[in-house]
Formats: structure tokens, sequence, C-alpha cells
């Protein structure tokens, strides 16, 4: 008998050690994605607890976090086995934030000012329902079957698409969302955010306000060989400073989004790796850091808060969306922007246009230009904070298709040789069995030449 104890004693000590090593340092991220995952759908998207779990938390290690909503108190709790508890509060205006001890939830904060689009229009250059409009042109029913094979079959998992909205030349032509999902339901674009972050500054670009070609405005690189990286670099993913993305371990970009106070900070502070221009690297901290140089172009908060929505969101009629904050009141724009399906798409439909609203030029041509041409050394897969496809990464698609992308296969494809935008939200990427070229190839198939 005391053999046996003996070997369970020892056998219990290597689990624990394992655990140790393996999984406790994950705790902190475990916990923060959860609690911030579970107030971001709870209070922005009315979605419960348990559906949550069940869809946006299905990711290997977060079912062992234990979680727990506060209506009253409008936030969430995540903890792992009672270890390392986190907390995300909800403010109407500002979404959901992930914060820590030292993070003073009675401290007044601002709102950005918002102002809603009026127009007799219908969608999507205003809020009344689209009309009918039928394209002789377009195969229907091949538009149907390939909207709908996007989506699983009742009880499978293999797709998990939420929603697709078609335009083309500036119609709706095709709309799906999934089970506990509709036109209204909000949805997280992880880093199609990226794009928004890219729009402000193309803005401010077309204002005169700013120079993207000179050094980016950072103090602390002034006396070391940083100071050579310009806006234009960092919008790039080409400065060549140190960093890690791999959402599958602890990495910088999953710290950043889930220990940093100052997002912006994190990319900020990290060394060169490389001559800038010369070794493309996809970061997340890059476009936090360019939220933060955007921060810093204002005199005030209010100011900052209020150009992401006057500028670009609330001009195109993007009222639904909302672009989360990080602990420092800096917009995290390179993952938490919330919007509808039919408001991603019109994002889409501001850069199919070459910039321009319904008439009004919001980004100059040149803008967009710049946007969707290749960076150098990324092989013709990314422009100015969007996707590209010019390097024939699908090869069924035409070779001017851009994009926005996102975790888990959010995507607003622009397409201007056919004059469409397509999106597709889910939680399934491309190396997890959601087959995008065979997507975008049956919707662009239904369209007779």
């Amino acid at each position: 008998m005391k053999k046996i104890l003996k070997l369970v004693a020892i056998v219990l000590v290597l689990v624990f050690i394992y655990f140790g090593f393996t999984t406790y340092p994950k705790l902190d991220l475990i916990s923060g994605f959860s609690a911030k995952s579970i107030a971001s759908g709870h209070f922005m998207d009315n979605r419960s607890k348990e559906l949550i779990e069940k869809t946006d938390n299905d990711i290997p290690l977060l079912n062992l976090a234990t979680n727990a909503i506060n209506d009253a108190g409008k936030f969430a709790t995540s903890d792992v086995y009672g270890l390392k508890e986190r907390k995300a509060i909800y403010r109407e205006g500002l979404g959901a934030t992930l914060i820590n001890d030292n993070f003073d939830v009675n401290k007044p904060y601002l709102l950005p000012k918002r102002t809603q689009l009026v127009t007799n229009l219908p969608f999507p250059y205003g809020n009344i329902d689209p009309k009918d409009t039928v394209f002789s042109n377009i195969d229907y029913s091949k538009l149907k079957k390939a909207v709908e094979s996007a989506f699983d079959q009742a009880g499978k998992q293999a797709k998990r698409t939420r929603a697709v909205v078609v335009l083309y030349k500036d119609k709706l032509i095709a709309e799906k969302y999934d089970k506990n999902f509709s036109k209204d339901s909000k949805i997280l674009g992880w880093s199609m955010t990226k794009s928004i972050t890219s729009a402000a500054f193309g803005v401010l670009a077309k204002q005169g306000k700013i120079d993207i070609y000179k050094p980016a405005p950072i103090v602390e690189w002034k006396n070391d060989e940083r100071k050579k990286i310009t806006i234009n670099d960092l919008l790039h993913m080409n400065s060549g400073l140190e960093w890690e993305e791999n959402y599958s371990t602890i990495c910088d970009a999953t710290k950043m989004l889930f220990e940093a106070e100052d997002m912006g900070k994190v990319q900020m502070e990290k060394p060169a790796q490389f001559a800038p221009n010369s070794h493309w690297n996809y970061s997340s901290g890059t476009t936090n850091l360019l939220s933060r140089i955007l921060k810093n172009q204002f005199k005030t908060q209010q100011e900052y808060l209020d150009f992401w929505y006057s500028a670009v969101i609330d001009k195109i009629g993007m009222n639904s969306m909302i672009v989360e904050q990080d602990m420092s009141g800096t917009f995290v724009g390179s993952s938490y922007g919330w919007a509808t399906p039919r408001d991603w798409s019109k994002f889409g439909l501001l850069y199919l246009h070459k910039g321009n609203w319904n008439g009004e030029q919001i980004l100059d041509e040149s803008w967009v230009k710049y946007t969707a041409t290749p960076t150098n050394t990324s092989n013709g897969q990314y422009g100015a904070q969007f996707w590209l496809n010019a390097g024939g990464k699908f090869p069924d698609v035409p070779r001017d298709m851009f994009y926005c992308s996102g975790f888990q296969g959010q995507m607003v494809a622009i397409i201007p040789s056919l004059d469409m935008v397509i999106v597709r939200m889910g939680l399934k990427e491309e190396d997890q069995g959601f087959d995008f070229n065979e997507f975008l190839k049956g919707i662009i198939s239904s369209v007779k030449k």
C-alpha cells in the first residue's frame, strides 16, 4: 500500500510540475482573453455567457476558464481553477476594456461624440432597407448556392460562418446569417480593425496634417537606429522592429492584448532587428503604436476620440461600430473593432470607390492606391494595413482584390475589377477548414462577364 501511495504522490508531483511549466504561465492570458470576450460579446451584442463560451471562446485552453457576468455592475470576470482572476469592464460608447488592479474604475472618462447618418437612401448609402435589384448578368441560383455553401449544415461545425454580405454595383445582392445572428449583430473584426486605423491616417494625410514619409514622431527613438523608421514603414509592417505574433503561445501579441496597460508602448519599446523597409513582419503591436502616434496628433483626448468616428466611421454610416480602448484610453487599432456585417461592407465600399462615399471624397484616390500597392519584401501579400491578392494567394480570384482580414476568418474583400465587395464573418480560417478561394470563386463565378 505504501508503494502505491508513494507512486500516486510521485505522479501528482509530476502533474503539478508539468502544469507549472506548460499551463500556469498562460493563465493570465487565458482568463484575460475569456473575460474580455465575455464582456464584449455580452454587453455589446447581447450574447449569453453560454453562447460566448460555446462559440467565441471555443479555443484550446479557454475551456479551462470559469466565467461570470455582473449585469448590474457591467463587468465580466474569469479565472482558471480559482487562479489569476481577470476583469473586463463595459462602458457604453467605449465597449469593454480588460483591466488590472491598478485601474481606477471610478475615474471619469470621455466618450466619443457620435453622429448618426440620417438619409432617405436605402442601404448601403443610408439605413433604409435595401431595394430589391435584379441584374441580368447574375446567375442568382448559382450565387445562392455559393453563399449557402459557406455555412454549415445542421449539427456540423466545419465552416462556422456567421454572416455573408455581398455588394455588387452598390447593391446588396446576397446576405445570409447563421443561427443566433442577424443583420443587427455586432461582430468583432479582429485585425480588420487595422484597416480602419489606416483609413484614419489617410484622412489626416488628405488634410495635410501628417507626412507619412517623415520619421515617426517618437522621442524615445531620437538617439538610436530607430530614428530612421517612418510612419510609412509602420503602415507597411516594414519597420524592422522586433516582434513575435503567434496566437498559439505566449508571445508579444498575446501579452500586449491581455496584459498591457498601454498597448502602443509594447512595440515602441522593442529594439530594431533589421533596417527599415528591408524586412516585412506582421505585427499587431505596430498598429497599436500607430494608434498611439495618431493620438499624439491631437491636443486633447476628446479630439482623438472624436476623429476616428467623425473622419471615417460615422462619415460612411458605420453607426454600429465601436472601437474599444486599452487602459490608457488609446484605441486598440490592431484588433478591437466591432460592427454589423452590413457596416463592415460599407467600409469595403469606400475603398472600392477609391475613397469616395456617395459623392464625397473622404480619402484621396492616391491613398487607396497606396493602400493596395504591395509592401516591399511581402511577396505581394500586403499593402498599408490591408492584405492583397497581388501575389496570387487566392488563385481563382482577380489579382486586384485587396482585403481586410481578421483572426478566425473575418474578411472584407474588395474587388475593383468586378465592382464587388464580399464580407464573411466566422470562426474558422483558411488553415482551419474554411476554403476562402472556393468561397470567393463561387460568388464571383455567378457574375457573367
